[in-house]
Order: C-alpha cells, then sequence, then structure tokens
C-alpha cells in the first residue's frame, strides 16, 4: 500500500533527505510556471498556513489594491529534484493559490480545473488524461538550429537525443510520475515522450513538471528545448493529442460492447459536445499565435472539426477497440499543442463533453476517408467544418462562448481574452521578412 504523502510524510521526507530548500510552484493564466523558494525551517508553517506573495505580479492574477495571494502547499504532490545535488537538496511542492481568507482564488488555473472536475465527481465519474507532447531540441535559444536530421522513430546517428530523452524518462520517474514510451518524432531534432494515463489534476501537475524537466535535462547537456507549436517552416509542428476518458469506478463509460463502434451514449455525447464546442475552446487548446502555423493541412495537424477511428486527419480519433480492451476505449483530440496552459485546457474539454452528454448531442457519423485530399464541395457535402485559422478568428469564437466563460469563470475567461486580445494585436502591427522580401522590390 502505497504511504499517504500528508504533511508528516513531507516533514519526514525533507528531514531523512536532507533537504534544504523547497520550491513553492504554481501556475499564472498562460500556463507559466511560476516558484519561490523556502528553506526547510519554514516548511510546516508553510504546510499549516501557506505563504504570501505579490499577486499583481503574477499575469493575469490581481490589481495592486488586491494584491496579497497566498500559496499553500498541497503535500501530495511532494517530490525531490533529482536534478539538484544529493546534499543539501532540493525538493517542489505544487501549491494552490488562495485569498488572504482562505478561499480558493478563482484565477488560479489549478482551481479551475478542480471546480469542472467537481461537475463530472458528482455524477461520480473519474476525468483520465493521457497527453503526447511534442517539443523541439535546438542548439540554443536564439535560432532553430537543429541537433538531429532524424525523423519517426529513427535511431543513433540520425536521433542524436536518445540519451537525453533517457536522462529526462529517468529524472521524471524519480519525481514519481510514470512514463510509458518515447521515440523520435517526425520532424528532424522533434522529439515525443508519452506519460501514462491519470486523473486529470494529476497529469496537469506532471505536464507542468514534464516541461521544466525536459528543459531542465537540455539545458544542462548545453541544449535548448521548445514546446513552441511550430518552429519550423515546412516541418510538422508539436502536438499534444490528448487521450480522454471517463471511468465510473472501476468501469469505463465509454464502452458499449453491443455498439458498432463499441462507444456508449455517454461516449457518443462526449465526442459530441467537444466536436459541437471546439470552434469555442479552440483559443484555450491553441493559444498562441504560433499556434495557428501549425493548425495547417498538411503537417499532420487537426484542421478539420470531424471524428473518426483510424483516420488520423480527423480532429478526434476513437481508437480501433481491441477485445478485452475495453478499459482502453478512449476519446483522442489532436488539436491542442504542448504550449498551451494544461489546467485550463482539460477543463475546457470536460466542460464541452459533459455539456454534450447531459443534452444528448447526436454523434454523426465518423469520417474514414483522408480529409486532406477533400475538395472544398466534399467537405460541404459531409458538412465537415474547420477551425480557426488564426488567434484574432479564434477570440472571437471565443469570447462569444457561454461554455468557456462558465468552465473558466469570469475572472480567468475576461483576463484570458484581454491578454490574447493584446498578443493579437502586437502580432498585427508587425513587418515581417516575408513582407520585406517579398513587396520592398517592387512596391
Amino acid at each position: 500500500m502505497a504511504e499517504t504523502k500528508d504533511k508528516d510524510y513531507v516533514v519526514a521526507q525533507v528531514e531523512e533527505h536532507g533537504i534544504k530548500f523547497i520550491r513553492l510552484w504554481f501556475t499564472d493564466i498562460l500556463g507559466a510556471l511560476k516558484s519561490f523558494a523556502i528553506t526547510s525551517d519554514e516548511l510546516e508553517g508553510a504546510l499549516d498556513e501557506g505563504m504570501g506573495f505579490d499577486g499583481s505580479s503574477i499575469i493575469g492574477y490581481q490589481t495592486i489594491e488586491e494584491s496579497d495571494m497566498i500559496a499553500k502547499p498541497d503535500p501530495s504532490t511532494f517530490a525531490i529534484l533529482p536534478w539538484r545535488p544529493k546534499e543539501k537538496g532540493v525538493a517542489r511542492i505544487i501549491c494552490d493559490v488562495l485569498e488572504p481568507s482562505g478561499k480558493p482564488y478563482e484565477g488560479d488555473p489549478r482551481y479551475v480545473l478542480k471546480r469542472n472536475l467537481q461537475r463530472a465527481e458528482k455524477k461520480g465519474l473519474t476525468f483520465n488524461i493521457g497527453p503526447e507532447l511534442e517539443y523541439f531540441y535546438f542548439a540554443n535559444n536564439q535560432c532553430a538550429d537543429i541537433i538531429d536530421t532524424g525523423g519517426y522513430f529513427d535511431l543513433t546517428p540520425l536521433d542524436q537525443a536518445t540519451d537525453l530523452r533517457r536522462d529526462t524518462i529517468f529524472a521524471l520517474q524519480d519525481m514519481g510520475i510514470h512514463v510509458e514510451y518515447s521515440h523520435h518524432e517526425v520532424g528532424p531534432s522533434q522529439h515525443e515522450i508519452d506519460l501514462r494515463y491519470t486523473d486529470a489534476l494529476t497529469m496537469s501537475d506532471s505536464v507542468m513538471t514534464y516541461r521544466l524537466v525536459v528543459k531542465e535535462i537540455a539545458l544542462r547537456a548545453g541544449y535548448y528545448a521548445t514546446f513552441m507549436p511550430k518552429p519550423i517552416l515546412g516541418e510538422n509542428g508539436s502536438g499534444m493529442h490528448t487521450h480522454q476518458s471517463l471511468f465510473r469506478g472501476k468501469k469505463n463509460a465509454f464502452f458499449d460492447p453491443n455498439d458498432m463502434y463499441h462507444l456508449s451514449e455517454q461516449g457518443k455525447g462526449f465526442i459530441a459536445g467537444q466536436l459541437k464546442h471546439v470552434n469555442e475552446f479552440c483559443l484555450v487548446m491553441s493559444q498562441w499565435v504560433n499556434s495557428y502555423k501549425r493548425l495547417v493541412p498538411g503537417y499532420e495537424a487537426p484542421v478539420y472539426i470531424s471524428w473518426a477511428r483510424r483516420n488520423r486527419s480527423a480532429l478526434i480519433r476513437v481508437p480501433m477497440y481491441k477485445p478485452g480492451n475495453e478499459l482502453a476505449t478512449r476519446v483522442e483530440l489532436r488539436c491542442p499543442d504542448p504550449a498551451c496552459n494544461p489546467y485550463l485546457a482539460f477543463a475546457v474539454m470536460l466542460a464541452s463533453g459533459l455539456d454534450g452528454m447531459e443534452k444528448g448531442y447526436d454523434l454523426p457519423d465518423p469520417v474514414e476517408k483522408d480529409i486532406f485530399k477533400m475538395t472544398p464541395q466534399q467537405l460541404d457535402a459531409h458538412g465537415i467544418g474547420s477551425l480557426p485559422e488564426n488567434l484574432g478568428l479564434a477570440i472571437k469564437e471565443t469570447e462569444n462562448s457561454e461554455l468557456v466563460r462558465r468552465a473558466l469563470g469570469n475572472h480567468v475567461f475576461d483576463r484570458f481574452i484581454q491578454l490574447k486580445k493584446k498578443e493579437w494585436d502586437e502580432y498585427r502591427i508587425q513587418v515581417s521578412e516575408y513582407e520585406i522580401g517579398r513587396y520592398l522590390p517592387v512596391l
């Protein structure tokens, strides 16, 4: 039986391993990891009462006149940082952000997810997530200089990052994160490490940890790792295909052995809900200007709103059922990228799926043909729409969405939209190298 990670466990581990510093982690609205360190002498007080910080300095948090916030460590997230020195070591604990009164802070992305998970829990359901995060290794963070020319599943000498992935996996395992497998991806210098599915809150914490560990291990080897969705022109971008399932106890709520697709009515409603609302929540899945350079036809990125079983050109895929493996029935959403805020992304995924279940949305027929090769007329005949083409269009879809507002809450919704509009305005007025090269010589 696994030992419970409570206050006593954390204090004992810190003493046993000689931990001198504990880093308290939390996440801003855009998904950037924030941290400050306390000494081991302050640990018990932090676990009991939390630690105060200035919320006005965190993107999307409080205004200057309401800046006092509390970071309350969650003991279940305690882990020792394996890349730090063994003597006088360093650990981390992920925090919930509270108001001075002790009330959960509505602007905390972790709380946003918790609130949506409570909606599923009231139905007796657990929301499980299994993401596939892709990323690139470059020589530095100033330009996209690749470090290998490998392709999908390549080995040495084409894949020169095997040891980087290995060391990253060891570090993740040391922190209690279960890794399923890893490999070289399609693009040069592009890689993937997949985490074994678990409940959505644990997985969100793991995704934040994963992104930092990948970068830390790369940095210590003299390289730079990036989760930028589309860093190289003409090559595949990096996605975060996300496998989702709902369990009622030990039973998979998506599975029905008597259905032609082996999907229950709940599973069909969940998919239908995501198909109906995907344009509304696309901004949360793909939140950067650069995200929409990835979401174009021809690079294995999903653009067209449809579902399928084996067809990887569809937005949502339900991997084919294998007899005796009903627990593996799941819904794979293919539009998220690895630079999103996982707490918010998983929250709106769940909210849209539950909406489809509760309202009994009809699921259209699957599309098993290569959608990328369809003409506009064929797309119309199949009733296949497409995702927003740029950040500006995605913002317009989201700011009118009652579903996303309800899922994120007014505070996060309004500030997220505000930040994205600012990013889009900054991008629109830029004069790119393409424009200089294309127009300056002739106009």
